[in-house]
This record gives structure tokens, sequence and C-alpha cells, in this order.
């Protein structure tokens, strides 16, 4: 592993409408990073020292303009969600595996340095053997979301062989906290915060036993940003909070925050949930040096606190 200097002048993401790309987006522009941002929809609210070109990044080489003067990529976009890539296993290869490969081929003929992918620290392991889950644990992915992140992470290795270009895959847990959607079908914490704010009944797939790793965002960014200070040849990292919360768990953190009982209604279990599954986070520490910073329960208060105030304003959810 070989320290390499902080010096990135301008940065591409990927998916930097959605609210990890948000994030992200707000913490390259504090490190005096410029940034370009490709989305399909332009966000709401957008700083003006972002340069956001709308598009779609499988469609990149139609505007492979804007990778000119990019030394870093970080590709966080997805046409797909776990839950849905398995209705359309043609879409999400031709979409997300090929997409991302002629975006790795653009990077390596632009020479741009350093290419940081945002993998997936549930769906490339499966149903855990073991918990905590470390990156040694076997990849058994039992959707195709999880199949095309596994994938994507070895050709990422493979253009580091051929081409030179710095790879790293950052394997994130469950984010959450400000700008996350309320309305989609990922994100169980600002659902069930959004739910309780406005006094409805929060649904819950099973028994409320189900476990998993939650990261706040800020958090899991701050991580991304490590990843630029090193050479990492290795695999994916896990990144999460390194400990799993039950569905019942988060609930009542929600309780505690909003200071009320918060109804809630159970439904049969679904398939395909696994029980439990939660990050070993050791190889994060060592590496790059990185460890989560806010815990759960401060990270749902935030996360509520932005919400209340976010409510009734002009920029929404957005």
């Amino acid at each position: 592993m070989a320290k390499c200097s902080y010096n990135y002048r301008r940065a591409l993401v990927t998916g930097g409408s959605g609210f990890l790309g948000r994030h992200l987006i707000e913490a390259l522009i504090e490190s005096g990073i410029a940034v370009r941002s490709i989305d399909l929809n332009k966000p709401r609210s957008l700083d003006k020292r972002v340069e956001f070109y709308e598009g779609d990044f499988t469609a990149i080489k139609q505007t492979e303009h804007v990778l000119e003067d990019c030394d870093v990529i970080f590709h966080l976009a997805s046409t797909t969600l776990p839950k849905s890539s398995n209705d359309d296993i043609r879409f999400d290869i031709s979409s997300n595996l090929l997409g991302t490969i002629g975006l790795l081929e653009l990077a390596a003929e632009r020479k741009v340095r350093k290419f940081v992918f945002v993998s997936s620290g549930g769906t490339v392991y499966g149903v855990p053997e073991s918990i905590p889950v470390s990156e040694s644990h076997p990849t058994n992915p039992t959707c195709s979301y999880g199949i095309i992140k596994l994938t994507v992470e070895k050709y990422l290795q493979m253009f580091r062989r051929l081409h030179g270009l710095e790879t790293i895959s950052l394997r994130l847990a469950n984010p959450y906290g400000e700008y996350q959607r309320v309305d989609r079908a990922q994100g169980a914490i600002a659902v069930f915060c959004d739910k309780a704010l406005r006094g409805e009944t929060i649904e819950i797939w099973g028994d409320g036993a189900v476990v998993r790793d939650y990261v706040y965002v800020k958090d899991a960014v701050n991580a991304m940003l490590k990843s630029l200070e090193i050479d990492y040849a290795g695999n994916g990292i896990n990144i999460g909070y390194g400990a799993g919360t039950s569905l019942d768990e988060l609930i009542r953190y929600i309780e505690r925050a909003l200071g009320h009982h918060v109804a809630r209604h159970y439904l049969p279990a679904r398939d395909f949930d696994v029980p439990r599954i939660y990050l070993d986070i050791s190889l994060a520490k060592t590496v790059l040096g990185w460890k989560p910073e806010v815990d759960l329960e401060h990270g749902i208060v935030r996360l509520i606190n932005w919400l209340s105030a976010t409510r009734n304003s002009s920029s929404g959810l957005l």
C-alpha cells in the first residue's frame, strides 16, 4: 500500500444528484477539489461551483468532454436497486456493468489517475455464514445488483493491471442522513423517520428482528475522501458502522428522538430478506485510517431535525 499526495484537481461524480452524491460534492468542494457531476436529473438546489451535466453515465462516450482535466472519478450511479435488479437482469448488465466498463475504458484513455467505486457491503456477500462479515467472507450474491457490483470490482482490478489506473472499491453498508429521499424503495431509516414525523404507521416486513449495518452519510463520505490518500491494490473495503441494528431497535431510537410512541404494523416476512448482516470494518481502520464518528442514535436525531426543517421549505427533499 503506497501513500499518495492529496493533490487532485478535479473530480467527476456520477450520480451526483443523489443524497450520497450531494454530500460527497460538498465535501470535495470544501477540500479544494473542483467538481463535475453527471446525473439524469439536475438537483433542485445546486452549488454554483459545480459543473453539472444532465445525462446518463452509460452513454458517457457521447459526452466524453465531461472528463476533460478530471484526475479522479467517483462512481456512485446505479440504474437498479437490490430489490428490483432481478426483474430485468439484461438491463442491469447492459446499464450498470457495460456502462461502468465503458466509463473505465474512457478513464484509461484519458489517463485519469484514480477511480473510486461505491460497491455494496451487503449484496456482494449474500447470506452470511458468520458475522460480522469481513472482506475475506465468501461472496455469494443472491441478486443481480450484488453480482454486478462484485463483477465491477473484478474489472477494476483488471484495469489496474492493464492500464495502471489506481482503483479502489468501497463496500458500503446502508447509508442514511440528510438529503435522503423518503419516496424511494431504499432507505429504511429515512422512510421510518418521515412516517413517524407525519404520525403515520410504520410498516415492517417480518417480526422486526431483521438486522442491518447503518452508516451515517457524512462518515461514508469521509471514507471516500480518505481513499484519495492511499493507493490500495487489494479488493473491496467494508465501510459501515461495524454493528448490527434491528428494525425494532431503529424505531426505539426514533421514539426516543421524538419523545413519543410510534405506531407500527408487522407484515409477513419477505423471502429475499437476509435475517442478519453487519460488517467487520477492521480493514478500513487499518488501510484508510478511517472509523465512523456518528453513532446511530445521534445520526437519527440529525436526520429528524433536517426532515422537520425542510418539510415546509421550498427546497423540499430533493
